[in-house]
């Protein structure tokens, strides 16, 4: 072992040994072999949307996007809702609006992309790409539009935000020169070339309550929308039904009748046989719990959503290659909905949202290969809550424009870069296990990712378990193989209890909701990720040895330069 290497080992020992001396250690062995390349390192992590469109032109909106479109050289892609919803503007919980599509005295439209350009604006200034959510449905247009602005907050039925706009339109003509106009006027603001790299989509989820008609209904809206889409840029994707879960036997029902329809189904605007189709896109969400008082994640119900909709893409041979986005992917289904009436979603401010991210994002390449799938990205239904209270309990990136533990977990990501790398590990839970029982039996998901380019590896390595209760560390003999340089530069990343984790310093602060300057600027700090050590090393034989200390859901990304 290098002298600086064993030098590092021996004091990280003597840490770890009095931090967590009464803490049981798993132990376990990682081989990665530098030279054996299993493919592209595909950046499914760099997706995110949220509900409330108007947060993106708001001060700490702004913030948050700046800071995903710097997550790496790969383009972000933005998926939000509420981008043809009508209103003034001003955001709520699970609300927004544009205005985009009004109608004068005599029925006749009115376009106003003011609002919509805005939101748009912040995205392509930043480096990021929308995923053009087509929805939802403009007062005038519904056939049903009273009431039509909801105001749900936390703790009341969910099912109330389901109004007006939620309903198809009473004129499909209508509908079809909407989505027509409003791309023409993205092709004539942004450019054809910038707006054929976009992702349109209609709707979202309309197997449940976000649709008030029939399932042949949003047959028709999909394909007026999608010949609009394409008259208007030829070059355009669409893609759709962003329904829910297919592991949910109607979802996967829901999902199978669109994809038969966009086969051989008549046409709606058309008349033809079958509708435009460039990717797949369905939901999958996990199911925390509260066992015992504590929190219990289930990510086996998760992967299961995943699996279920690749096997159902897999039943169309036309659509095999196609691209498969997930359109929302997350530990469970309510991004704001609060701890205070929610207790199981007390995940989110600390570090099981972070090492749950890590383990279940890495699935995801196991997941594709197994199924033979075409899959281009996962969408983090998270951003941040404008004006909320200070670690709110939200489903979010940042709080109040400080980072949470759970971004730097996407900053590791967008550090990783190249071919992803074999590795060999002893205590490696099966991708079939998982998707049966989780990670909530004896054993920890004690796992890594890795990537290399010309002259550099980048090793992602987590301790993960469902049980907040749990808090074993492990130790983790690492060994990289076949390096081809021989001195090396090393650098460490770390996400844990104390490091990259702003939510540990509000809480020593005493948990305030009046924060002043001095501590906005220490939290700020807090939140971003954090370089715990760096220093030299040189292989012997190829060889690097490469000792791993992890407590309880932390993740560490070493990089190794040469």
């Amino acid at each position: 072992m290098p002298k600086n290497i064993a030098l590092f080992f021996f004091l990280a020992v003597i840490v770890f040994s009095t931090n967590v001396a009464s803490a049981q250690t798993d132990t376990v062995s990682m081989a990665v072999d530098v030279q054996k390349h299993t493919g592209a390192f595909t950046p499914l992590w760099s997706y995110f949307g949220f509900d409330e469109a108007n947060f993106a032109t708001m001060k700490d909106g702004k913030k948050l996007l700046a800071e995903l479109g710097k997550l790496s050289a790969n383009p972000v892609y933005v998926r939000v809702h509420n981008l043809l919803t009508t209103g003034d503007g001003k955001a709520a919980l699970k609300w927004s609006s544009t205005n985009a599509y009004t109608e004068d005295a005599n029925g006749r439209p009115v376009y106003n992309w003011k609002i919509v350009d805005s939101i748009f604006d912040e995205f392509i200034k930043n480096g990021m790409k929308p995923i053009a959510e087509i929805g939802f449905m403009p007062e005038a247009l519904s056939v049903k539009p009273h009431p039509y602005q909801h105001h749900w907050k936390p703790g009341i039925s969910y099912d109330s935000i389901f109004t007006g706009w939620a309903y198809p339109p009473a004129d499909y003509h209508k509908w079809h020169e909407l989505v027509y106009q409003w791309v023409k006027h993205c092709v004539a603001k942004y450019g054809e070339k910038e707006v054929s790299t976009w992702y349109w989509e209609v709707w979202n989820e309309p197997n449940i309550g976000y649709w008030k008609g029939s399932m042949e209904e949003y047959f028709m809206l999909y394909d007026y929308a999608a010949d609009a889409v394409k008259t208007a840029c030829p070059q355009a994707k669409i893609g759709g039904p962003t329904s829910t879960g297919p592991r949910w036997n109607k979802a996967a029902d829901f999902l199978k009748a669109f994809l038969q329809h966009c086969t051989d189904g008549k046409n709606h605007a058309t008349g033809k046989t079958g509708s435009p189709l460039d990717y797949i896109t369905f939901h999958a969400k996990g199911d925390p719990k509260v066992v015992d008082g504590h929190i219990q994640m289930n990510m086996a119900v998760q992967l299961q959503d995943v699996a279920r909709g690749f096997e159902v893409v897999n039943s169309f041979a036309a659509f095999k290659s196609l691209p498969v986005v997930i359109g929302e992917f997350d530990p469970e289904g309510c991004a704001a909905c609060s701890v205070q009436f929610n207790p199981q979603n007390a995940y989110r401010n600390g570090t099981m949202y972070s090492s749950y991210t890590a383990a279940s994002f890495a699935r995801l390449y196991a997941l594709a290969s197994k199924y033979n799938i075409n899959l281009m990205g996962a969408v983090s239904w998270s951003f941040e809550f404008e004006g909320q209270p200070w670690f709110g309990g939200f489903r979010d990136l940042a709080t109040n424009g400080v980072d949470k533990p759970v971004l730097n977990i996407f900053r590791m990501f967008g550090m990783m870069k190249g071919d992803m790398l074999a590795i060999d590990n002893t205590a490696l839970l099966q991708l079939q296990n998982v998707l049966d029982s989780s990670v909530g039996g004896s054993s920890a998901d004690i796992n890594a990712l890795a990537t290399a380019d010309a002259h550099t590896v980048n090793v992602m390595v987590w301790n993960y378990h469902d049980n907040e209760n749990r808090r074993n560390s492990a130790y983790i003999n690492l060994q990289l193989k076949n390096m081809p340089g021989k001195k090396l530069q090393l650098q460490e990343y770390l996400v844990d209890e104390t490091n990259s984790n702003s939510y540990t310093v509000w809480k020593d602060m005493g948990s305030p909701q009046q924060v002043s300057a001095t501590q906005f600027n220490e939290l700020e700090k807090a939140g971003h990720l954090k370089m715990v050590s760096q220093s030299t090393g040189t292989t012997v034989n190829g060889q690097l040895n490469y000792p791993v200390l992890l407590k309880a859901q932390s993740v560490r990304l070493i990089k190794i330069s040469w």
